[in-house]
Formats: structure tokens, sequence, C-alpha cells
């Protein structure tokens, strides 16, 4: 019990700037009490004691602010920042390092008794102010969910889900997509992870216009190179563009 305590403390210490002092969580972080109430609650669940599981949870509750099931299956290492108003539903599970902040509802969709109705976290993954996972799925390993979106399906390990309804950014193509840019010349700034309706179009305008340039470039150096010494040199425009010039300038302007 006391070796979960401190494992508990120095996680808060290791992921919060604002904890000072060992005692300072101890006595003042009602996620750390929250998930102590919840270790008895659990521990009376298993045994079939539900009665008494539910009223040591309401008791945590009424407490904290955090709303724990007694069913709920929660690993090592959890941290609850804030935590008033999150809620875990009875068959979530939640892995060891996961991070849960303020608001979030790990919630079913199901009104199936005794089905995996609540969200599985797994390991080391993030969950943001005013997140609302529902449904009996996977969030894959250090995956994030971005402050207030609702995911409804499964989130690959490494993702983020951002939105309503919550969409899935892969790390690798955002990646891909961003060294395009900076090929280009183009300012990092100007393309954002967020949702920002801008942000969006201008993903759609470097990743469109990257093909296109590149295409239009290939097609008049193949056409320069079938017309040399022949009658059809003439064909070759003397402004065809037969290499990849991309306007970045121009882009810019169109988010100013």
């Amino acid at each position: 019990m006391f070796i979960r305590l401190k494992e508990d403390i120095d996680c808060i210490l290791e992921r919060d700037p604002a904890a000072r002092t060992a005692f300072e969580v101890l006595t003042c972080y009602p996620g750390l009490h929250a998930l102590v109430v919840h270790r008895r609650a659990h521990w009376c669940w298993d045994r079939d004691w539900h009665w008494l599981g539910r009223f040591i949870s309401h008791l945590g509750r009424f407490l904290t602010g955090i709303e724990i099931h007694p069913g709920a299956t929660i690993g090592r290492r959890v941290f609850i920042d804030h935590g008033m108003g999150v809620v875990i539903g009875e068959t979530a599970e939640i892995g060891d390092d996961c991070t849960v902040y303020q608001g979030v509802t790990l919630g079913g969709t199901s009104l199936s008794k005794g089905a995996k109705r609540h969200p599985t976290l797994a390991r080391g993954v993030i969950v943001g102010a005013n997140a609302q996972v529902l449904g009996g799925f996977v969030v894959g390993e250090g995956a994030r969910v971005g402050s207030g979106a609702v995911v409804t399906k499964p989130v690959p390990p490494g993702a983020t889900a951002v939105g309503n309804p919550a969409r899935i950014l892969h790390a690798e193509l955002d990646a891909q997509r961003e060294a395009i840019a900076a090929k280009m010349g183009f300012s990092a700034y100007g393309v954002t992870q967020g949702d920002d309706p801008v942000a969006q179009a201008m993903k759609g305008l470097i990743d469109n216009a990257s093909g296109h340039e590149h295409q239009i470039a290939l097609l008049w150096s193949a056409v320069e190179k079938l017309s040399r010494g022949t009658a059809a040199g003439d064909c070759v425009p003397s402004d065809a563009q037969t290499f990849e010039d991309f306007d970045a300038a121009a882009l810019n302007r169109l988010v100013k």
C-alpha cells in the first residue's frame, strides 16, 4: 500500500510543476485522494461487497469531486490532475502512467449489463481537460486525446485524437507534411497541428501543390527531352516550367 502511495506521489511531483513537496501532494491533491479511496472501494467490489464498494466510492466523490466506479481498473502511477468532474465508469480500464485532466468522462454508450461498455486506456495515455471518451474500445499506448474531444472509436498507439467528433492525427503523416513544407521554404507555423479551418486548408494546399508542382515539372522535362534535335523543338514554350519552384509567399498571403 505504501509503495503504491509513494509511486503516486512521485509521479505527481514529476508531471506537475506546481507540486513542490511530497507533503503538499499528500494533503492537497484530490486526484491522489480519489485513487486511494478507489483502491479500497475496488477491493470491496472484487469480494462481491458491492454496496460497501459503492458507498466508499460515493464518499470519495463527495470529498474530491471525482467519481470512480468501484469496478473500474486503474493501474500504477496514474495522475488525475485537478480532477473536478472526472467520471470513470464501471468497466473502464486505465493503464500504468496515464494522465487524466479535469472534466474527463470515460463513459459507456451501451446499456447491456455485464458487457465491456467503457474505454480502455493503454499505458502512457494522456486525456485532456473535458474530453469525453465513450465506448468499449482501446485508446492505444502513448496516445493523446485533446481537450474537449469526443472520442467514440479506437485511437491507434501514439496518435492524437482531437475535435468533435474526434479525428485521428497520425504523428508520422504530420511529420511528413512538415518535412515537405520545410523543403518548400514554407513556415511551419502556418501548418499547425490543430483543427483551425485555415490550417486544415493550408495542409491540403501543401499536399496537393507539392504533388502537382512535381508532376508538371516532370511532364515539361519529358517533352523537352523528346523534342530536342527535331523539327518539333519549337513546341516547348520558352516559359515552360521544367523545374520545381514552389511559391511559398503566395500561400503565406492566403492566411494573412
